[in-house]
C-alpha cells in the first residue's frame, strides 16, 4: 500500500482546471507520475496491441518511469510539480468544473 500525500490528491483535482490542454507529451508524463504514484503493479498491465497507438504511448510513458526506478513518493513529487508547471504555462481556473477523466 502506497501512502498518497494530500498535495498529489490536490494535484490530480488542479490538472483537470487547467484553462488549456497541454502538449501530448506533458500528459504523457502526467499518465506516468499517476500511475507510478499510486503504486500501481507496471507488471500486472496488459500491454497494448500494435494499432492501439493512444494506449502503447502510455504504457510506455509509464514503463520508462519504472525503469528509472523512481518511487511513488518522488513520481508524487514530480506529478505535484509539473501540475504547478502547467498551472503557469496553460492557465488554472480554481473554479472551473473538473472535465472528467477518459478511460483508456
Amino acid at each position: 500500500m502506497v501512502d498518497i500525500s494530500p498535495a498529489f490528491v490536490k494535484a490530480q483535482e488542479d490538472s483537470r482546471k487547467l484553462t488549456s490542454k497541454p502538449g501530448n507529451d506533458e500528459l504523457l508524463e502526467l499518465y506516468g507520475l499517476y500511475k507510478v504514484g499510486n503504486g500501481e503493479d507496471f507488471s500486472k498491465a496488459e500491454k497494448p496491441g500494435v494499432f492501439d497507438l493512444k494506449n502503447k504511448y502510455k504504457y510506455q510513458a509509464w514503463q520508462k518511469l519504472v525503469d528509472e526506478g523512481i518511487s511513488p513518493a518522488d513520481a508524487q513529487d514530480r506529478y505535484v510539480k509539473l501540475v504547478e508547471t502547467l498551472k503557469e504555462k496553460y492557465g488554472y481556473d480554481a473554479n472551473k468544473e473538473p472535465e472528467a477523466v477518459k478511460s483508456s
